[in-house]
């Protein structure tokens, strides 16, 4: 209800009856009841034009004494009246009239306080809100604060960056938490030990590849002819020299073609003579001479010469090849090559009325899958007086297979 909608009859108070006074209450008694009354008479005596927010004029202060007194005989005067009903002791009609518009003062009161207190409650409200987005926005603009503000669309090149750099972000993260975890140490000592098998069984393979495209010869220019038809006198030490591969590398006669074991050390040292029946010429001799040497061997293995063949892919028709033997120079031009079976030792006796020579190696390189032979005939000396070919003897013996590289680490660990 508004102020102005109020009735503007003045509210009366019920008359209060003049309180009998009892002439045997003690003086002090009487006097500090007229006191309480008086002060009731000046609330309710306020000037109706004062506002309530002006403070009510405050009697003098009282010693402690006489306050102590005071509410002594007030105790006493309370206990000691006889009259049934507090409100006539203090209440007087003829001066206390309540006016309309102190009624109109006292609402207007109420209402601004209340209004004050809800305005204070949503404001504390609307701060609380602000202070969480706040918060928000500031987590928000730490996730993003590398990511650039673009007002133009990402490019396809400018996504796919994107997209990978949250990849590898996400991948390195992966990462740490594999690195931290204890369950990632045996899948490490695991790939560990695969590493080291494999490079234990394929090792010949990286070591060949690399003998045969980064590391030097270490042949002699001297020994490079460059007139292949000219006769030059030489040491008696046997030799095979290949100028194109940079080979220049001895050649070992005693070696057994039956038995492997016999082969590898004699390749170990050199180039092998691999003396079968049908193949067991010499330089000099009408018939095929025949010299086997390794392309790739195993690295624990021992001998200088174990990559000496690495090359030999790259030897092609027409280069020249050269044999020292017994104080004479031959030189030799390449015919042909092919690649045949281990088994396949038919390839090496065939029928010839010329001085030829054959080189076998292992191919490809690192492996003994296939044999390559590169054959080459006799031009220097003179083909025409070459010697006639050897006869069958001891000198040769039955081999079923060409030679071969080491036992790989399998094979030496659960055998041929």
């Amino acid at each position: 209800m508004r102020s102005d909608e109020r009735p503007t009859t003045p509210i009366v108070v019920p008359p209060r009856q003049s309180p009998s006074r009892d002439d045997s209450r003690p003086a002090n008694v009487e006097h500090a009841a007229n006191i309480v009354r008086d002060q009731i008479d000046t609330i309710y005596s306020l000037d109706p034009n004062t506002t309530v927010h002006q403070p009510v004029e405050q009697p003098e202060p009282q010693a402690p004494a006489q306050i102590s007194a005071i509410q002594t005989n007030l105790q006493y005067a309370n206990q000691q009246s006889e009259a049934q009903n507090p409100y006539e002791r203090t209440h007087d009609e003829t001066q206390h009239q309540i006016q309309a518009n102190a009624w109109s003062r006292y609402h207007s009161a109420w209402q601004n306080y209340y209004q004050q207190y809800y305005e204070r409650y949503y404001v504390g409200q609307v701060h609380e809100a602000k202070k969480s987005l706040e918060e928000q926005v500031a987590q928000r603009e730490q996730t993003v604060k590398h990511e650039p503000v673009r007002e133009e669309p990402l490019s396809t090149d400018e996504a796919m960056y994107d997209l990978r750099s949250k990849l590898r972000g996400q991948i390195q993260t992966k990462a740490k938490q594999a690195r931290k975890s204890r369950h990632f140490v045996p899948i490490i000592a695991a790939t560990t030990v695969m590493l080291l098998f494999l490079f234990l069984q394929y090792n010949r393979v990286l070591f060949a590849n690399v003998e045969a495209y980064i590391t030097p010869g270490n042949i002699d220019p001297t020994n490079i002819v460059i007139d292949p038809s000219l006769t030059t006198s030489v040491s008696p030490e046997p030799k095979l020299i290949i100028p194109k591969i940079n080979v220049d590398v001895p050649i070992i006669w005693d070696a057994i073609a039956s038995d492997q074991n016999s082969l590898n050390r004699a390749m170990d040292n050199g180039v092998a003579w691999f003396n079968i029946p049908g193949a067991n010429s010499k330089p000099g001799q009408v018939g095929n001479f025949v010299l086997s040497g390794h392309s790739s061997n195993d690295w624990l293995d021992g001998g200088n010469y174990k990559f000496i063949f690495a090359r030999l892919e790259q030897v092609v028709e027409g280069d020249t090849l050269y044999v020292n033997y017994e104080g004479t120079r031959y030189t030799y031009t390449v015919t042909k090559r092919e690649v045949v079976k281990p088994t396949d030792v038919k390839a090496l006796t065939y029928e010839t009325d010329k001085p030829v020579m054959t080189l076998v190696t292992c191919t490809p390189l690192g492996t003994a899958l296939n044999r390559l032979l590169v054959t080459a005939e006799q031009v220097s000396p003179s083909p025409d007086s070459a010697g006639s070919r050897p006869t069958e003897g001891d000198t040769s013996s039955e081999a079923a297979e060409m030679p071969t590289n080491s036992p790989t680490f399998i094979e030496r660990l659960f055998g041929n």
